[in-house]
């Protein structure tokens, strides 16, 4: 229990920017024509920050369930990418275990999971703890968001927007400090930006991610070089 509750304090930061996103995610839901328990169980089960902005912006619109479904699908095809690179941590988890894991994996949980693998190993209890909480954080917000949205007028002057890009940016900074990894991460937000110019739509992070990631791959490991001539 003790490293489940370390999950928690470590979620805090991911929490802090949920609350608002899904704060304003219920407000939208309501105006769109759901009822608080729709909100609330679509923030547990879709559990999808921007895929669920998208799809209620596109009901208030009268776009058509598949419409949504395929877009909300393509919207979240980066989840292969992240779970990709969460298999090697993995590997040792019950199947059922895997599968909740990828359940509750975000952006912001797979940021904070991988930096702590990297640093710490994996900690199961850790783990399911920040995942849960974090999950708990945004259900939270979906749900005041809905039951309050009467109280709130035009959600655009409270800037609700940026709170989840800003908790991102601050969950990647810690992991740039490798060149490779800070070249990848310019070099894509260049490439999603210039591909969504170009009429990529939502697949514009899809596109910049592969192409980043790939050429990042192919960037020489500092001191590598000098380590395998030692051993030859």
């Amino acid at each position: 229990m003790k490293d489940f509750f370390v999950g928690a304090r470590l979620a805090l930061p991911i929490i802090l920017g949920y609350l608002p996103v899904g704060f304003a995610f219920g407000v939208l839901a309501v105006k769109a024509g759901m009822n608080p328990v729709t909100a609330g169980l679509m923030s547990y089960f879709v559990y999808a920050g921007s895929g669920q902005l998208i799809a209620v912006q596109l009901m208030a619109s009268g776009v058509g369930t598949a419409s949504i479904v395929l877009t909300t699908f393509v919207v979240n095809l980066r989840h292969l990418l992240m779970s990709a690179a969460m298999t090697p941590y993995l590997r040792s988890w019950s199947k059922p275990l895997q599968a909740w894991f990828s359940f509750q994996m975000t952006d912001e949980t797979f940021a904070a999971n991988l930096g702590r693998f990297a640093s710490h190993g994996v900690n199961k209890g850790e783990v399911l703890g920040l995942n849960g909480f974090a999950h708990a954080g945004w259900v939270t917000g979906g749900v005041m968001g809905a039951l309050f949205d009467a109280a709130v007028g035009d959600l655009q002057y409270l800037g609700l927007d940026f709170a989840l890009p800003g908790m991102f940016i601050a969950l990647l900074l810690p992991h740039v400090y490798v060149p490779r990894r800070l070249f990848a991460v310019c070099l894509g937000a260049c490439l999603s930006l210039i591909f969504a110019l170009l009429g990529a739509g939502q697949w514009n992070v899809m596109l910049a991610t592969i192409c980043a990631a790939t050429l990042a791959a192919f960037m020489p490991v500092p001191g590598k070089g000098k380590k395998e001539a030692a051993h030859g």
